[in-house]
């Protein structure tokens, strides 16, 4: 069953709102293409959201600075 940014599970509850909206969305990919079941793929969801929004936040602080 494919999650929506209202219908998640619940270990996303307390992510920040970016960070919840990509592992929703890279979980969805995950059980798409069969790779893990649910729990993995939340799980994987959750780490690979976290890198992703991490290393954004620090592309748009480092282009700030150059001028």
């Amino acid at each position: 069953m494919p999650w929506t940014n209202k219908d998640y599970p619940p270990s996303m509850k307390n992510l920040p709102v970016k960070v919840r909206h990509k592992a929703i969305e890279i979980a969805n990919t995950i059980l798409e293409e069969g790779k893990l079941d649910e729990g993995a793929a939340i799980a994987t969801g959750i780490s690979k959201a976290k890198d992703a929004v991490a290393d954004g936040t620090k592309k748009k602080a480092g282009s700030k600075n150059k001028s």
